[in-house]
């Protein structure tokens, strides 16, 4: 017997809607249609994910996926013990058989030929094929599937193929607007205001540079981080230094720019 208390979010994950995403997520999940999240990395997709599965009260099973991920490690294998073998669920299947949602995080990672395994769940059919038990499984009622993806990673070797993305509802997420980002770090960390929007007027410089050095922009995630340190006690510069500036770029040129950004805005 599966415990899903395990796989419930407890407490209510912070997440400032930007849109009428909360609403329409709603809509999609009470007809149990598949959901598609796709933005730049760090803003907001998976918390947004978390805060539905709390506000939902189901439970949430989140597979980061990655190029080495196998079907067998979504679905389940035969596992050989003392007394012969016995077979473990994978995610996938766990969440189908207790009526979980089932979140594959970054699922261009995964192999094409993996990521086929969750078509019949998306469609009118709601089936699970465990080829290697010799078992269909029927999905819970309370089922569904989310899966979330970075469009600006995405080359002709690392997409969906378009019969996977037709088989999904989408929303399309992006970096917040100014207010709402510095009201995001203050919430989040405890920041005073003004501080948050110097934090902020620096990501928008560097998310301006996305295409001319920087393969992506400063993320909302990086921000609460420096937001964080600051809050701590570290000097501004020094955590813009170690949050904003270094994870993000070894160019020399780039690196200047933001930095004369950060002296710029704390002098």
């Amino acid at each position: 017997m599966i415990d899903q208390e395990q796989y419930l979010i407890r407490a209510e994950p912070f997440y400032q809607p930007q849109k009428r995403e909360v609403a329409l997520y709603e809509a999609a999940y009470r007809r149990r249609l598949p959901v598609m999240v796709k933005g730049p990395t760090g803003c907001g997709k998976s918390r947004f994910i978390e805060y539905m599965a709390w506000k939902l009260g189901k439970p949430l099973i989140t597979v980061a996926c990655n190029e080495d991920m196998t079907a067998s490690d979504l679905v389940g294998r035969y596992l050989l013990e003392a007394n012969g073998t016995r077979w473990l669920d994978g995610p996938l299947t766990t969440a189908a058989r207790i009526g979980a949602i089932c979140y594959l995080d970054e699922v261009v990672e995964a192999r094409q030929d993996t990521t086929v395994v969750i078509h019949p769940l998306t469609d009118h059919r709601r089936m699970l094929p465990l080829d290697k038990k010799g078992e269909l499984l029927p999905a819970h009622p309370d089922f569904q599937l989310v899966i979330s993806y970075n469009p600006g990673y995405q080359t002709l070797m690392k997409d969906l193929k378009p019969s996977t993305k037709q088989r999904f509802t989408a929303f399309d997420f992006d970096y917040p607007d100014a207010a709402l980002e510095a009201l995001i770090l203050t919430r989040e960390t405890g920041l005073d205001s003004a501080l948050a929007e110097r934090l902020v007027t620096i990501g928008a410089v560097a998310r301006r540079l996305k295409g001319h050095g920087l393969d992506e922009g400063i993320s909302t995630r990086l921000l609460v981080y420096a937001a964080s340190l600051i809050q701590d006690g570290v000097a501004p510069r020094d955590a813009c230094q170690m949050a904003l500036v270094s994870p993000v770029t070894d160019d020399a040129d780039i690196r200047a720019t933001l930095e004369h950004a950060i002296a710029a805005t704390f002098g």
